[in-house]
């Protein structure tokens, strides 16, 4: 991997394509804790007491407990996107599992595109466009280094 001046990691598509076995294992967790952490949210939500109603002490244990999961996968949760960083790697959404590797494409930063359920780094897209402008890559660059 490319690292210039700034000290950022610019990837090739065949180093994303070599890094892709770690980055889905990593994902697939980081997108399974994400619907769980939704799930622990939405029923601790449905656990608050009103400012009318107390909560009995069965309820407020269940609510603490509640609480100590969410905290637990929350902490859970940055190690991954720690992880991914580490790699040099930046995550974009925690429920589809979109990661894009920064690259250079004649000579201008870009990202290279990859979802989960992707078989391979495949796309690509510039700076500001995202997911939305996201475009095939050529097929003699991914069967090639850069």
């Amino acid at each position: 991997m490319a690292a210039p001046k700034t000290g950022k990691k610019y990837f090739t598509v065949a180093e994303a394509n070599n890094t892709l076995p770690l980055v889905r294992a990593i994902v697939q967790d980081i997108t399974h804790l994400a619907h769980e952490l939704r799930e622990r949210h939405e029923r601790l939500a449905r656990l608050k007491p009103s400012d009318r109603f107390r909560l009995s002490d069965a309820h407020e244990e269940e609510l603490q407990q509640v609480r100590r999961e969410l905290e637990r996968g929350q902490e859970r949760m940055e190690e991954y996107v720690q992880e991914l960083t580490q790699l040099g790697v930046e995550l974009k959404d925690y429920f589809t599992g979109l990661v894009d590797f920064p690259s250079l494409m004649n000579g201008r930063p870009v990202y290279l595109c990859w979802r989960l359920g992707e078989p391979e780094v495949a796309h690509w897209h510039e700076l500001e466009a995202g997911f939305a402008g996201r475009q095939k890559l050529p097929s003699c660059t991914r069967s090639v280094a850069d």
